[in-house]
């Protein structure tokens, strides 16, 4: 099978192949398979298909986001009625922030390996 001349997305993730190499499409769905609750990841459908295990990687993807936003934006005001105290408070914020923007690229990631699968290139 010939490589692809495709240029990759700054997004393509690391440990999925180039589109067109050999076994590319198994290493894209073991990377979205490691997105997705275990339980999800033996269901006949989502195994003989990719592009809708990658469809699933972003649903959960995005309801990821959501709620790591929620937890940044309700953070203050939630967090001391626990008893928190204010450096485990900041801190949290930090770690919520940083999450939003990690899964903010992991979105990126699937959505470029979904159009990668599905046939529609990956530069944009």
């Amino acid at each position: 099978m010939p490589l692809t001349s495709t240029r990759i997305s700054p997004d393509w993730p690391c440990q999925v192949k180039t589109p067109g190499s050999y076994d590319w499409e198994r290493s894209a769905a073991k990377w979205l398979r490691e997105l997705i609750p275990a339980r999800y990841a033996s269901y006949p459908a989502l195994i003989r298909h990719p592009v809708l295990l990658a469809r699933h990687a972003q649903i959960q993807v995005q309801q990821e986001i959501r709620v790591a936003r929620t937890a940044l934006q309700t953070a203050r005001a939630e967090l001391p009625m626990l008893g928190l105290p204010e450096s485990v408070i900041e801190h949290t914020i930090k770690l919520y922030a940083a999450e939003v923007l990690q899964l903010q690229h992991i979105a990126r990631s699937v959505r470029v390996v979904t159009e990668a699968l599905a046939g529609r290139g990956t530069s944009r």
